[in-house]
């Protein structure tokens, strides 16, 4: 059984606070879908109240952290202390449809030793409120789903590998890179899904129900703890050019060792033309 530290359990008890919250703003969205004015201010409220909810958790339990927020931006901390890196609701579309398929990222990142900028992520939880599910990382210390020890798939061959990816849409993403990408990967692999939120793409990589994902042009708060989560599952997370960064968001691929690597011989060769 896992020893949940003290820093993880603050992480969880803001994201279940806020958690709870959306699970109620959500069963009001299923009735705001026959609205003329329809449910999108609604569910911007939600965001930042969910975002406001995790900010006032973490504030009094680390009151010298910094932040950086989806919503609120950055608000600079002790500059020797830790930051945290929150996305109070990954999957605002999914959200706004009524598709029960969202989560609230939480990632605590240290700053280097040099005072140069910012380090290694050393914790993430990635809480999913519908299905009640904590997926949650520590440096060093492994991932875990509630008590349960993660480990990323031991799927070796594209032909039996489901990976999952993020497409472009109006105003985000490349689609000519995307595309290129999708024409190189898709003919060779068992399944590609897409379910919009990339926090729980990549915590489920963690948990070997997806083989590997990829995708470009995401935020840090969208990333940072499920990065984390791969890594201590025992996965490869690095960008297109297969740098191992601290949080890889403008570019990101993620697996086990042998999909990875393979992943990005494919992604490299599609992307020279």
């Amino acid at each position: 059984m896992a020893v949940v530290s003290g820093l993880i359990r603050v992480m969880e008890k803001a994201a279940r606070k806020a958690g709870g919250k959306l699970r109620r703003d959500f069963g009001e969205v299923e009735h705001l879908q026959v609205s003329r004015k329809g449910p999108s201010d609604f569910v911007s409220r939600a965001d930042q109240m969910a975002e406001r909810t995790i900010y006032d958790e973490l504030l009094l339990a680390r009151p010298d952290w910094g932040f950086v927020m989806e919503e609120g931006g950055t608000i600079e901390g002790d500059p020797t202390k830790p930051r945290w890196i929150v996305d109070p609701l990954d999957g605002t579309s999914n959200f706004l449809h009524g598709i029960p398929h969202f989560a609230i990222s939480i990632a605590a990142q240290e700053p280097k030793l040099d005072g140069s900028g910012w380090g290694d992520v050393v914790a993430g939880v990635v809480y999913q409120p519908i299905t009640d599910q904590t997926f949650w990382a520590e440096k060093t210390r492994g991932a875990w789903l509630q008590d349960a020890r993660l480990r990323v798939s031991g799927r070796r061959h594209l032909d039996e590998a489901l990976i999952a990816t993020g497409m472009p849409y109006q105003g985000h993403g490349n689609f000519s890179e995307w595309s290129k990408v999708y024409a190189a990967l898709g003919p060779q692999v068992a399944g590609v899904r897409r379910f919009g939120a990339a926090s729980l793409d990549l915590a489920w990589v963690a948990a070997g129900r997806f083989d590997a994902f990829w995708e470009s042009d995401l935020s840090p708060w969208d990333t940072a703890a499920g990065c984390l989560l791969v890594r201590e599952a025992g996965g490869f997370v690095t960008d297109y050019r297969g740098r191992s960064l601290p949080i890889c968001d403008a570019q990101v691929i993620a697996g086990n060792d042998p999909l990875h690597s393979r992943l990005h011989k494919i992604m490299a060769e599609a992307l020279k033309a």
